[in-house]
């Protein structure tokens, strides 16, 4: 590459890595809410942490083209870890953080040793039977677990020695917030930088990424190694906001889930799960109130319209709009 293709290659990098100002709409709308809704500030902060979730999610559905049912496997594992060490005398937050996407890394890059040397449906399927290992191995390993009873005795302790949990949510809305910008700000550097670019390579055309000497086997166990640290993370904050893990951080309905959720806003978009997750999470809360029964039916019949309607989710339909408009003007 001669100097001049080596500075132009820079300069692409740097307009797609530049800030813009609609960025900051997220963050906002997410500072206005705190002040706007004090009263549910516990959801809140739940409805952050599925969005950090979702981000994880779509970074290998979205970008690498990876379909996968099993995510709730480094969810639920980053949930126990940051649980049993809440619950043995370790209440650091960020101390149960940290194992916890470390957990999610070492299941994710274990796993996908074997199950990203397949495609399609061999995919599907090995994700989903992660999943489904690890949830009957946590049911059966009450000891340390708590089986079906859930882990329980936990005693988290106050972030930095400073802020302390409240019953209200304000401490765990915002702690959730600053994860979130921190994996948001890793997620966006990831799919700007070029090797987001040639993950999108490998989804749109792996024969030709191998054609042209990329590592295609590598650089998607990359990103699957680093999308579980990011989904640990998120099961950790769960853990450490409610003080409570159930087994179903782990089962294959929560992995279904949370596709929905990003299909919703808006697949290999970056900020999908934005969108998607407190689309779906409000809703729920919503029909759940309204028809306690058949609210999942409700659901159904949003994610129906929207994947008839708006194929692109939420997003894909609010830029399809805007180029309608421009292409009037």
């Amino acid at each position: 590459m001669t100097p001049a293709q080596r500075g132009g290659a820079v300069d692409a990098f740097a307009r797609r890595h530049r800030f813009r100002a609609l960025e900051a709409l997220p963050w906002l709308l997410a500072i206005a809410a705190y002040f706007a809704f004090p009263d549910y500030l516990a959801l809140g902060a739940q409805i952050v942490a599925m969005v950090l979730f979702g981000l994880s999610a779509d970074l290998v559905l979205g970008y690498a083209g990876i379909v996968t049912l099993g995510h709730a496997a480094f969810f639920g594992m980053g949930a126990y870890t940051a649980g049993y060490l809440a619950a043995h005398g370790v209440g650091s937050p960020l101390v149960g953080l940290v194992a916890a996407s470390a957990m999610g890394a070492a299941i994710g890059a274990l796993s996908g040793v074997i199950i990203l040397r397949t495609q399609g449906l061999s995919i599907l399927m090995l994700t989903l039977v992660v999943c489904v290992m690890l949830q009957e191995a946590a049911n059966k390993m009450t000891s340390i677990t708590g089986g079906a009873d859930g882990l329980q005795g936990m005693q988290v302790g106050s972030v930095l020695g400073l802020f302390s949990f409240d019953i209200y949510g304000h401490t765990a809305y915002w702690y959730c917030l600053c994860v979130l910008a921190a994996g948001w700000l890793i997620a966006r550097a990831l799919v700007h930088a070029p090797f987001g670019r040639s993950l999108t390579g490998i989804r749109e055309n792996v024969t030709r990424m191998h054609a042209i000497g990329s590592p295609v086997f590598l650089r998607l166990l990359t990103i699957y190694t680093i999308s579980a640290a990011m989904a640990g993370a998120a099961g950790a904050l769960i853990a450490e906001t409610t003080g409570l893990v159930a087994l179903n951080v782990l089962s294959v309905d929560l992995s279904g889930t949370i596709l929905v959720m990003i299909i919703l806003g808006g697949v290999g978009r970056l900020y999908g799960a934005f969108i998607g997750v407190p689309l779906y999470m409000i809703a729920q809360d919503r029909f759940s109130e309204i028809d306690p029964v058949y609210w999942y039916f409700w659901i159904g019949l949003l994610l129906v319209l929207v994947v008839v309607f708006a194929r692109g989710g939420v997003l894909g339909l609010a830029e399809a709009l805007i180029r309608r408009s421009t292409r009037r003007r």
